[in-house]
């Protein structure tokens, strides 16, 4: 591995890191009705960029990573737009909530594919990443923020826009 890549895969590996991290502070703050400004600022932002950085990798061909990286940048714009063009005004408040939640599912979810493809137990479990293992874990963490994602909505609904902590 080059230099510029391993500094490069760092710097990915930690952004998205800290958008998970973030990204979580910022759910649990949605299930408990609360905006926190600068902790979805941070998630926002390394969560843009851990998608944008996903695009400096060498790749020879149109990879899933990419399909996920594109949709990630999609959902994120409309949390962006929605928290910050249109503060969460009316149909803008369920879908930032949403669209949160749903950009940091998409990380937590190559998180789980990384881990699978580069932990060793985890490889012998699933090596060519399409075994009972794998798909199963990744069922569950859809169901689970699919909860998330209806019971946040449900509890920020109620929270007045002008709001912040």
């Amino acid at each position: 591995m080059s230099f510029g890549l391993a500094i490069l895969t760092f710097v990915h590996v930690v952004l998205s890191l800290v958008g998970i991290g973030s990204g979580f502070v910022v759910v649990y703050e949605l299930l408990a009705a609360k905006r926190r400004d600068v902790w979805t600022a941070i998630f926002l932002s390394t969560t843009v960029l851990t998608s944008i950085t996903g695009f400096f990798f060498p790749f020879e061909h149109f990879m899933p990573s990419h399909r996920v990286g594109i949709v990630s940048l999609v959902v994120l714009g409309v949390a962006i737009v929605a928290r910050y063009a249109f503060h969460l005004s009316g149909a803008w408040r369920p879908l930032y909530v949403v669209s949160s939640v749903v950009a940091l599912y998409l990380n937590v979810f190559v998180l789980v594919v990384q881990l699978f493809q580069k932990v060793p137990a985890l490889q012998a479990l699933a090596p060519t990443q399409t075994e009972p293992p794998l798909l199963l874990i990744q069922l569950l963490l859809l169901t689970l923020f699919v909860a998330l994602a209806i019971a946040a909505a449900l509890r920020f609904r109620d929270q007045p826009v002008g709001t912040k902590r």
